[in-house]
């Protein structure tokens, strides 16, 4: 994407209720952002002066956020292998289940579960992209040892990745 399109594409993020957005390219950690920023603001809404509502928002949130990954587990063809699958299409049942009985009467409690679904499963996906990138950085290292440009922008990922964990 280009920087003119992100602009226009993310320029109302401060109006949205986005401290930072990042970039197009690295899906899983786009799906760990998301899934954060979802938990952050249920976490934020437990606290909230008008909590019941803004917990039902931050839920309503959330669950469009899980639909979009039964969506894309359910629908045409997936890199994600067959038992992750089903476990997250398992995962995303429980999440609808939770979700209704926490948008008809929203408590801290019932928040605390999805919050710490949300953070486990963002923890799980920057973890497996940390890997990614070591292993990257192993195999490149390997076939273009003295590289400079290489070595900074594999340098630059890995701080961005160590910052989200």
């Amino acid at each position: 994407m280009s920087q003119e399109n992100q602009a226009t594409t993310y320029g109302n993020a401060a109006q949205a209720g986005y401290a930072t957005i990042p970039q197009g390219g690295l899906p899983q950690y786009t799906e760990a952002w998301a899934l954060i920023e979802a938990a952050r603001r249920m976490a934020e809404a437990t606290a909230a002066e008008n909590a019941k509502e803004k917990m039902r928002e931050a839920l309503r949130l959330n669950w469009r956020l899980w639909t979009i990954f039964q969506v894309e587990l359910t629908t045409g063809e997936s890199d994600v292998p067959e038992d992750v699958r089903m476990n997250m299409l398992t995962l995303c049942k429980y999440i609808d289940q939770h979700t209704v009985g926490a948008i008809a009467e929203p408590t801290t409690e019932k928040i605390e579960v999805l919050v710490n679904i949300n953070r486990d499963i963002a923890g799980g996906l920057l973890d497996g992209l940390k890997r990614t990138v070591e292993e990257v950085e192993n195999t490149h290292t390997l076939e273009h040892a003295g590289d400079e440009g290489a070595e900074q922008a594999s340098a630059q990922l890995h701080i961005s990745v160590d910052k989200t964990i």
